[in-house]
């Protein structure tokens, strides 16, 4: 290792993080780029192999300093913040690839959640790689992944999208390339934007079941179910009544399209009755996904027990 790189990773700095009232010292982190998932709201949602990479890195490489260091505060963790954001990414790059060189070890996060999940880190990760040196992950919490298990809706294959276009014509056109996806939509929006987001998807995909996730993990985690025409008059500021509350972030799952003929398809109502079926009895289960896909609870109860004879034949082939 370069000498300078040395005295670096000697420096005077307490290397330790803090949990329950306890300073413990991380093991020594091998150097390379280091992923780490950070909490995309509570701050309880980490892994303490995470908080070990913090706390041992040389640095950490983040979007906001200010949202990063409450996090790092609230674990005492000391490890000095280098900026690295969409905004000053072409200039930072190239130091981190260097300091990656000089054998150092740096964690990458994001504001909240996986690192390169709508952020600039896929271009850093993709130079480190084609320099040769190492790159990890720390896997942890995703906002993506948070908002599909809650919705409700088939997990068996899914298309993260992030972002739409913010300008109509650009979001209705990516809206129209989305349609055809025969799998899950998840996709995040702002508070500002998300009554308009959710008015171009329900003219855009039609009647689909949706659900609009917000500020999940958080004190007024929101979670709102239903067709995307009923969730957008939701989020309507002109409509009578009380519009609902669009302070904070949001991630919006959406089903997979209909079958040709306009029903559901076999797949998308078994996924949704294995689901159902977890947490409830089976006439329960049976009304909740009859009246989410509109399909006869005649049909859906013969589905529900087929599926529950599979099951008791798997279990009883694996005893």
């Amino acid at each position: 290792m370069p000498e300078s790189s040395t005295k670096d990773r000697t420096k005077d700095r307490t290397r330790s993080y803090v949990l329950a009232g306890r300073p413990i010292e991380p093991p020594r982190l091998n150097a390379g780029l280091h992923l780490v998932a950070t909490p995309i709201g509570n701050l309880r949602d980490i892994t303490l192999r995470a908080l070990e990479t913090l706390a041992a890195a040389d640095a950490i490489a983040c979007e906001d300093s200010r949202v990063t260091r409450k996090l790092l505060d609230h674990y005492g963790i000391a490890t000095p913040l280098t900026p690295y954001h969409e905004h000053n990414a072409a200039a930072a790059r190239p130091k981190l690839l260097a300091r990656l060189a000089a054998g150092e070890a740096i964690a990458l996060v994001s504001d909240a959640g996986t690192p390169l999940v709508s952020d600039p880190g896929f271009k850093l990760v993709r130079a480190v790689c084609q320099a040769g040196l190492p790159v990890s992950a720390m896997p942890g919490p995703s906002a993506a992944l948070a908002a599909l298990a809650v919705a409700g809706l088939p997990t068996d294959r899914f298309f993260f999208e992030g972002f739409l276009p913010p300008k109509d014509g650009a979001r209705r056109t990516r809206i129209a390339e989305l349609s055809g996806i025969p799998a899950t939509l998840i996709l995040y929006e702002s508070g500002p934007r998300i009554g308009r987001a959710l008015h171009a998807l329900a003219e855009g995909l039609g009647p689909r079941q949706a659900a609009v996730c917000r500020e999940l993990t958080k004190l007024h985690e929101e979670i709102r179910r239903g067709d995307l025409a009923a969730l957008a008059q939701a989020y309507d500021d002109e409509s009578a009544g009380q519009p609902a509350e669009i302070r904070g972030e949001f991630a919006i799952v959406i089903a997979p399209p209909l079958a040709d003929d306009g029903a559901p398809r076999a797949e998308e109502v078994d996924a949704l009755l294995r689901r159902a079926l977890r947490h409830a009895s089976v006439k329960d289960a049976v009304s909740d996904v009859a009246a989410a896909t509109g399909r006869p609870r005649r049909e859906i109860y013969q589905r529900a027990l087929a599926l529950s004879d599979n099951q008791e034949a798997e279990d009883g082939a694996e005893q």
